[in-house]
């Protein structure tokens, strides 16, 4: 056999793409609830705002009328000693001060919201169109009121929240409280949602490796869907673990009940047949059939991979080892230098001693007794991508799929040899055993690919 080494390729086409991560079912309930919360406490603070600013507003002035028409009969029914003392004590117990109004005075008048329009109008209602409302008066700030006694005209100044608006940072707090106890909330519902699904994931995938003790459920769920689920799941794993253990058993007797004949044959076939061509036939048939029970046991086999870091080169260097016997095969071998992966020291040798033993017999080029088989590899993310390539005839696109089916057989082209069938499904399954995907694609330039990933170390 003959081997040539190059310069590592910088392409390998991809074939099989990694599933694309989306939004967990988690983060998507969360995200959800958390709008629906948010929306519901602004609208519920809008509504809220929205029935009581009316009332609030009549309210609000009625006091200032009140305080005002107080202030105006005081002053007006009080000698001028009387009315000094009046001002100046409901300055200091009340905060209401009384001041002359001038013509030069500037004022701002009070702001534009709902709350302070609509209380502006009351009081105009209430005092007369004449009446001034402002939040300033040259400079200074406060609930400025202005009224007229008889010619007279005056400011009265009192404290703004008098207007009876809630402050701000009032509001602001209570509403990050709602916020954060909402999120919290929903946080909290979310995981009641996904954690039995988390679980049913994680116990569907111990199930797939083949461990059907650690995919049991909880069966006392106290949600009684999901605690159905779990039992009916719980049932599904113990009926499948008892058919994997029956599986087992029954290819355990028929590889013992066939090979103790087998060998009864060979013993008796080598004694008692004098032809020595014959002889060697009988004995390369008996020798078949040894390896297509080897092939049923080896596909039956459901224990999952035992993974370790290893080197891919020194994987391909001993499979190829192995066939350096071989005049009718040529391999160019391209790929990095230590290269590691996660694998099945075992198995992986054996799915590239398969898939070279399957290009050696199938992916001749049309007219040639050399079969040329390249090997790529390279490094792509977190996976090792791996590609054994013939030149043969390839396969028809509409077989591609079913070449990995057990006892499957393609066209004469590429079956000319006696089999199983079982070759590629074998590879497939052992590739998935050890966490990598495995697929068959046409080249564009003639012959059969092989694509292997595997996790890189």
């Amino acid at each position: 056999m003959n081997r040539s080494r190059q310069t590592p390729l910088n392409a390998l086409p991809t074939h099989t793409k990694l599933p694309q991560s989306g939004v967990s079912l988690f983060w998507r309930t969360f995200f959800f609830l958390s709008m629906l919360l948010l929306v519901s406490i602004v609208t519920w603070m809008q509504i809220f705002r929205s029935m009581e600013s009316e009332p609030r507003a009549v309210q609000n002035a009625q006091q200032i009328a009140s305080l005002v028409n107080l202030s105006r009969a005081g002053l007006r029914y009080s000698d001028s000693i009387a009315r000094i003392s009046l001002i100046k004590t409901m300055a200091e117990q009340e905060g209401v001060r009384i001041s002359p109004r001038k013509a030069s005075d500037r004022y701002v008048p009070i702001g534009s919201d709902a709350l302070n329009l609509r209380i502006s109008d009351e009081l105009y209602k209430r005092m007369g169109s004449g009446t001034l409302v402002a939040r300033s008066v040259n400079g200074k700030p406060g609930l400025w009121v202005g009224f007229n006694i008889e010619e007279d005209a005056y400011w009265l100044q009192t404290d703004p929240e008098r207007m009876g608006p809630a402050r701000s940072s009032t509001w602001a707090l209570w509403l990050t409280i709602a916020v954060v106890f909402s999120l919290l909330g929903a946080a909290f519902i979310a995981g009641l949602i996904n954690r039995p699904l988390q679980q049913l994931s994680y116990a569907a995938g111990r199930m797939r490796e083949g461990d059907f003790d650690a995919s049991l459920l909880d069966e006392k769920a106290a949600t009684s869907e999901i605690r159905e689920v779990n039992i009916g799941f719980n049932r599904m794993a113990e009926q499948l673990s008892k058919m994997e253990d029956d599986r087992a058993v029954m290819m355990a007797g028929i590889s013992h009940d066939l090979r103790t004949p087998l060998a009864r044959l060979r013993l008796e076939t080598e004694m008692s047949v004098n032809d020595h061509t014959a002889r060697e036939h009988m004995a390369a048939d008996i020798s078949q059939l040894d390896a297509i029970i080897d092939k049923f046991m080896e596909y039956a086999r459901p224990n999952p991979a035992q993974l370790e870091t290893v080197c891919l080169n020194t994987i391909i260097e001993n499979a190829l080892y192995g066939m350096a016997d071989y005049k009718d095969l040529q391999v160019h071998l391209h790929m990095p230098h230590k290269l590691m992966v996660k694998a099945d020291t075992v198995e992986l040798l054996r799915v590239i001693s398969n898939l070279l033993e399957n290009a050696r017999h199938y992916g001749r080029s049309p007219g040639s007794t050399q079969a040329t088989v390249e090997i790529n590899a390279k490094v792509r993310d977190q996976w090792v991508q791996l590609k054994i390539r013939d030149h043969g005839k390839g396969v028809p696109e509409e077989n591609l799929r079913k070449l990995t089916r057990p006892f499957f057989r393609g066209d004469a082209a590429r079956t000319s040899a006696t089999g199983t069938g079982l070759g590629l499904a074998i590879v497939e399954k052992a590739i998935a055993r050890m966490g990598g995907t495995f697929s068959l694609a046409n080249s564009d330039t003639g012959g059969l690919a092989a694509h292997i990933k595997l996790q890189k170390a």
